[in-house]
């Protein structure tokens, strides 16, 4: 059990065996062989290094955000939420994420919806969400698991199909789907473009004349660094050098928010290097496979895979979300809602981002704009709903921000309470 769920839990290494199986059915030489699969996997696992060095910069400034700023609340981290509930349903949740992938792969190969869902933490923290619900419901073991691991084959193969009309359009092929416990929220974003703003469709993020004093926003590393590294003085500032000190240890608490910002940086280049790399052997690996044993099937793979299409698009979705997040962090404050949902910012960026690159497919900056904001809000106003219903079952203090997570949730709640 434990080798099966460390390895459905590690992309890299599934990643990398399927690219093998791929090369085997394309009857490629041992060394192709060896050589295909091993850079899948060390290309997923530089990707792995540079978001990792993007959240852990993104965790800092949530820190002092919240310091500066004075604000008090529940952090939609779904990290954080699955290791909670992990010690108390950790058999559950395992159990649903294996029966799962299983499901998944049937549902690839027996229906119209040939999607397989490579992302595995997002696999295991919607396992989570299931596994907690119906627990709350007084399911055995059992039949929790039985349900739970096939709604997750079904939403895994599902869900990326509502996105692929814009993955087609960025990509210019069929063969790569989205792999993102958002994707009610891409495909809402990808909507608000297309229906709202498809006459300036020509008006891309990628696309904007910056005045020549600005020019090096056409470069976008240097365009990111900037944005980031106002985000993160902003922050430090208002939270002060005992806030700031603390965090940057040795470091100078006025020096620290601008290596954060270009560490930052440094993630988002290593982390588009590394998609680069395994995103080419993957796809041809999964062409062979798809004709061999499920025909038409094609990986779905996690957000980064989509920044390349867009880089701008990504800040601007990032910076949109965050904001609406605010919004909703004021709105709950005035109306007194018995829980405040602070956004974290590697969700947004990562989620948000990727709205503002699905917004931008059809609906140019307009639609990144408009589309990423509306994610922002769903993505802080929609935990409030369950967020009760986890804190019974021993999560407390964060919860899952995702919007797949959370409105297939609450069907499944309100579905479950009609019957008890």
């Amino acid at each position: 059990m434990d080798f099966l769920v460390s390895l459905l839990s590690n992309p890299a290494i599934l990643l990398g065996l399927v690219a093998f199986v791929g090369l085997l059915a394309q009857k490629k030489s041992g060394t192709e062989v060896i050589t295909g699969s091993t850079k899948t996997a060390i290309g997923f696992l530089i990707f792995g290094i540079g978001a990792g060095t993007m959240t852990s910069a993104l965790q800092q400034f949530n820190t002092m955000f919240q310091a500066g700023f004075h604000i008090t609340g529940v952090i939609a981290s779904p990290e954080a939420a699955t290791a909670m509930a992990q010690s108390t349903y950790g058999f559950v949740t395992s159990s649903i994420l294996i029966l799962g992938f299983i499901m998944n792969l049937v549902f690839a190969r027996l229906t119209p919806f040939k999607n397989v869902f490579f992302t595995g933490g997002h696999s295991l923290f919607f396992a989570c969400v299931l596994g907690l619900l119906l627990k709350f419901h007084g399911f055995s073991d059992g039949i929790a698991i039985a349900i739970g691991g096939i709604l997750l084959g079904f939403c895994s193969a599902f869900l990326p199909q509502l996105c692929q009309p814009f993955m087609r359009k960025m990509t210019g092929h069929d063969e790569q789907a989205i792999g993102h416990f958002n994707m009610l929220a891409y495909a809402l974003s990808g909507y608000i473009g297309k229906i709202f703003f498809s006459k300036w469709e020509k008006y891309s993020t990628e696309d904007i004349k910056f005045p020549k004093w600005l020019s090096f926003f056409r470069d976008f590393l240097m365009g990111c660094a900037t944005v980031m590294t106002i985000l993160f003085y902003v922050s430090a500032l208002f939270a002060g050098p005992a806030v700031v000190g603390k965090l940057a240890g040795s470091v100078h608490w006025l020096v620290f928010p601008g290596i954060l910002a270009l560490q930052f940086t440094a993630g988002m280049s290593v982390l588009m290097t590394g998609v680069r790399m395994f995103l080419g052997e993957i796809t041809a690996a999964f062409v062979a496979i798809s004709e061999k044993f499920i025909p038409g099937s094609r990986p779905a793979l996690d957000v980064p895979t989509v920044f390349p299409y867009a880089p701008t698009a990504v800040i601007v979705g990032f910076i949109c979300s965050y904001a609406a997040g605010l919004v909703a962090i004021a709105v709950m404050i005035v109306f007194k809602f018995s829980v405040v949902i602070i956004p974290a910012a590697h969700i947004c960026f990562f989620s948000g981002g990727t709205a503002g690159v699905f917004g931008n497919s059809f609906g140019g900056w307009r639609g990144a704009v408009i589309g990423s904001f509306v994610v922002g809000l769903l993505l802080a106003f929609l935990p409030c709903v369950l967020y009760p219903l986890y804190g019974e079952m021993g999560v407390l203090g964060s919860t899952f921000p995702n919007v797949d997570y959370n409105i297939v949730g609450m069907i499944l709640n309100s579905v479950l309470n009609i019957f008890q």
